[in-house]
């Protein structure tokens, strides 16, 4: 097999985690199952948080615990906001991958994880120790990346300090997250331009909210700079729930595949299985 140029990740979990209504375990882990045969590069499949804060995702482990992920080539990767969080994920054997949620905004960060950044950079390295004891792979999501709601100063070169901090620790994996959808061409082509030549021991990737008609720009922008790494959802669902902004989608998946078939890239997914779990997908989110 060719090997993958154009990495498509899916993100049940960013699809999943601010609906009200709470979809049971076992479709869950059928939904989940079905992803696991269309050969994405990774799953973003849950979380380890407070139940309070993301009641959706409260039943993470039963969902991990049950999945078969024996014939996939996928990778399984979760979101922690705490050394408790990270501990769970790291004695899972089904997680290859730990994020940690890190905002440009020091407002988003009280907010989303009840931390500074400076806390939350300590306890990334935290983190990131644990990830490395225990075989598993660490991935930063600079969200806020693009822009803020709460009228915080916000400038390109502060993701730059950021990311050379990431850096200087070891992360060798950074999402840009634009977490509102406010990421316009020229931050995209700034950002991605300057990051990606300056850091080539790290992988960027880029985790676009956008509605789903304004998605083209802002993937063309990334991929004329250099990433090659897309964060998705079918359909463009779910969002961010602690954002304090209107819901914004995700990525539609189905366009990041279009993409990569217009612009001859290999993606390595199974469109057969692809199109048997967008099905999956409506009775999964009361879409059918």
């Amino acid at each position: 097999m060719s090997a993958t140029t154009f990495k498509i990740i899916e993100c049940p979990r960013d699809a999943m985690q601010g609906r009200k209504d709470f979809i049971p375990t076992d479709t869950k882990i059928d939904y989940l199952n079905r992803l696991l045969t269309v050969g994405f590069e990774a799953i973003d499949c849950g979380s380890f948080v407070s139940p309070k804060a993301i009641p959706q995702m409260a039943d993470t482990k039963e969902v991990l615990d049950h999945i078969d992920k024996t014939n996939s080539k996928s990778k399984l990767s979760v979101v922690v906001a705490n050394r408790s969080g990270a501990m769970k994920a790291a004695e899972h054997e089904k997680v290859d991958i730990i994020g940690f949620p890190f905002s440009i905004s020091e407002n988003f960060q009280q907010f989303n994880t009840n931390k500074s950044r400076e806390e939350a950079f300590e306890m990334i390295q935290e983190i990131n120790q644990i990830a490395n004891e225990n075989g598993k792979h660490m991935l930063i999501y600079l969200s806020m990346a693009f822009g803020n709601p709460y009228g915080e100063v916000w400038n390109g070169e502060i993701v730059k300090d950021w990311s050379k901090k990431m850096a200087d620790i070891g992360i060798s994996s950074i999402n840009l997250s634009d977490t509102i959808g406010v990421a316009d061409e020229k931050t995209i082509v700034d950002l991605f331009q300057n990051l990606i030549p300056h850091y080539p021991e790290i992988e960027f990737g880029a985790h676009f909210h956008t509605v789903y008609t304004d998605w083209h720009t802002k993937v063309k922008a990334a991929y004329n700079n250099g990433c090659r790494r897309f964060d998705g959802a079918i359909k463009g669902l779910g969002g961010c729930p602690m954002s304090k902004s209107d819901m914004v989608g995700n990525m539609p998946t189905e366009k990041l595949i279009s993409f990569a078939n217009e612009h001859k890239e290999k993606h390595g997914l199974n469109l057969f299985d692809f199109e048997s779990a967008w099905n999956v997908s409506l009775k999964t989110f009361g879409l059918i």
